[in-house]
């Protein structure tokens, strides 16, 4: 065999050896890859495909009567009606002009995008008849207190920092509008902040 036989044998292996290792270094690019991604995905926050807002996020009812669907159309059936106009949920995936949401039971179901409200709300914690919550006139709980509100109480969130909410009650004849303490209430995220 002539050495320039030789040569082209040993080339021929050589590239045929890297074509052969191609495939797994780009598999362990496309890993590397994917792993960042993850990481990236994991540090930013899901958005829903039809708006491309959080998901979740919180909304409130827009209207005092919802029905609350088993899937994302009017054929599906009705499985319970909201009755309470301004009643904070959490909307945890989208579809079409559909969303699914949650409500502070935990309960899940379909309802149609155009009786949710972007306003904020937020329903006093606690079991029915339980003890009341205090809304203060500064956030500070050695402020005057201005109102008691038991748990239930719809209130519509003005602002919020990292203890304190300030918030108007729903609903009341007359209008109170004063501080309460975030963790009695549901309808936003524990570091979450709201500005108005």
């Amino acid at each position: 065999m002539s050495k320039r036989a030789v040569f082209y044998l040993s080339a021929f292996f050589v590239l045929t050896a890297a074509w052969s290792l191609l495939p797994v270094v780009s598999t362990q690019m496309g890993l590397a890859q994917a792993a960042q991604t993850t990481q990236a995905t994991q540090t930013t926050q899901l958005r829903g495909v039809e708006t491309g807002l959080p998901l979740p996020r919180f909304v409130s009812l827009k209207s005092g009567k919802v029905n609350v669907r088993r899937g994302p159309s009017r054929m599906h059936q009705v499985d319970w009606v909201y009755r309470r106009k301004g009643l904070p949920v959490e909307v945890v995936s989208e579809f079409e002009h559909w969303r699914r949401i949650r409500d502070f039971d935990g309960d899940v179901g379909w309802v149609h995008a155009s009786l949710l409200d972007s306003r904020r709300s937020g329903i006093i914690r606690g079991r029915v008849g339980g003890a009341p919550v205090r809304l203060y006139a500064m956030p500070d709980e050695y402020s005057e207190t201005l109102a008691l509100a038991e748990p239930g109480v719809l209130t519509r969130l003005l602002s919020c920092t990292a203890k304190w909410c300030r918030a108007k009650v729903m609903g009341s004849e007359q209008t109170t509008e004063g501080w309460v303490e975030r963790g009695h209430l549901w309808g936003l995220y524990t570091n979450e902040r709201l500005e108005n």
